[in-house]
């Protein structure tokens, strides 16, 4: 039979701002559940990420039915894991944690999340060759969404370019050699000029790391833009994309549909995804009006 009352969290570090709980509380509200998300911040605890593993035996010492996990234990948590689903296995990391009968499986929602919003807000657009701006947890997740969506070869840019080169090799060994190719920031005027598109998955753009991530005259029309970022929802990447004339994607629909996936491991009940979409707009444009 299944519960009505259920007790899950968040383990990360500076995850103050974060909107999961009310995502989660607001969808477990309209279907009639008592549901409590609390998070669990490491910088307020004073503890380092290496005690992911601690928090997560407490959780489901104190009853806990699962936990989210976010920068910087989406690795480190793996293993403290009984189990991973095929999807956090391949990944390396792990964002949502499941307690069933006394075991805790670790699954990734990120990589089922941007896959749903990109099918759903660029349904149509051309994937032979797509770019991929950044190469950290958020990078991985998106890459594999984009080559398990039919990209035919992602190529991965980053700063950092052992990060960069790392994550085209674990994507190659994953979906076939010559799927994924690195390249460091300084190619990007070749690489988007003939792109299909480009996946952005760095902090700029975010509140606090205003501004673009590169300059603004390699975008063309011919160009789809999906962002991971979503507060603000619009970024100066998507407003100047937009203003170009590319189709672009917002980053609101990858931070529903990750909380979609993870409520429904959760609970085993089917959320509104529609009525969540709804949500994080109007949380997220509260967040910039106050901000603003």
């Amino acid at each position: 039979m299944a519960k009505d009352s259920y007790l899950v969290g968040l383990i990360g570090a500076g995850i103050g701002p974060s909107l999961s709980p009310a995502l989660h509380e607001r969808e477990a509200d309209r279907q009639g559940l008592r549901y409590l998300y609390r998070l669990i911040d490491i910088d307020v605890l004073g503890v380092g990420p290496e005690a992911v593993g601690d928090l997560l035996r407490s959780a489901r010492d104190t009853g806990f039915d699962g936990l989210n996990i976010t920068h910087p234990c989406k690795q480190l948590v793996i293993e403290h894991l009984d189990a991973l689903s095929p999807q956090a296995e391949a990944l390396g990391a792990v964002n949502t944690v499941v307690f069933e009968d006394g075991r805790a499986i670790g699954h990734n929602t990120d990589v089922t999340g941007f896959a749903a919003s990109f099918a759903r807000g660029l349904p149509d657009v051309p994937l032979e060759k797509v770019v991929q701006l950044g190469a950290g947890g958020a990078g991985a997740a998106v890459a594999h969404a984009t080559l398990t969506l039919g990209a035919e070869r992602v190529t991965v840019v980053d700063a950092l370019a052992d990060r960069a080169a790392g994550l085209a090799a674990s994507l190659n060994r994953h979906f076939g050699e010559g799927r994924a190719a690195h390249a460091t920031p300084d190619r990007l005027p070749e690489l988007l000029a003939s792109a299909d598109g480009i996946v952005h998955a760095t902090p700029t753009g975010m509140a606090a790391h205003p501004g673009l991530p590169f300059a603004a005259e390699l975008l063309h029309p011919g160009l789809w833009v999906a962002e991971v970022v979503y507060r603000p929802l619009e970024t100066e990447l998507l407003r100047t994309a937009r203003a170009v004339g590319c189709a672009t994607l917002d980053g609101g629909g990858m931070a529903v549909f990750q909380a979609v996936d993870a409520f429904r491991l959760f609970t085993g009940r089917e959320p509104d995804r529609v009525r969540m979409l709804a949500d994080i707009a109007e949380m997220a444009g509260v967040v910039e009006s106050s901000a603003g």
